[in-house]
């Protein structure tokens, strides 16, 4: 199973963060699935790659250090597929999806760690 993590801490109120994680989502091809107040999932849509190769989601929100102004995600981007290669369609995803949340138009990216484990 391949899976890459990172941590964001995004300039964003928090009551605005589902929305524009749904635009960016979008922006990927995922669409979000499931939310509550402290997680967020999506998924990719179907079509484009292999069932076992679809990319799943996960957004941890930490409303506990939430400021008015600030918010940590944790993100964690995996699929089934076994990452032989380091250009699988997980890692491919990873990069597009992280450099969505970078780019993002609706907040500014306070702190950013990526990692990729595999």
């Amino acid at each position: 199973m391949a899976r890459y993590p990172a941590l964001f801490t995004l300039g964003i109120k928090i009551e605005d963060l589902h929305a524009s994680l749904k635009k960016v989502f979008e922006s990927c091809n995922l669409n979000m699935i499931y939310g509550t107040p402290e997680y967020v999932m999506a998924r990719e849509m179907p079509g484009k790659v292999p069932f076992p190769k679809l990319v799943t989601v996960e957004v941890l929100i930490d409303r506990t250090t939430a400021t008015p102004d600030a918010v940590q995600l944790k993100l964690v981007v995996k699929n089934e597929e076994l990452p032989l290669q380091s250009g699988n369609h997980c890692a491919v995803m990873f990069e597009m999806i992280t450099g969505a949340l970078k780019a993002g138009e609706d907040w500014t990216v306070l702190e950013s760690f990526t990692s990729q484990e595999e």
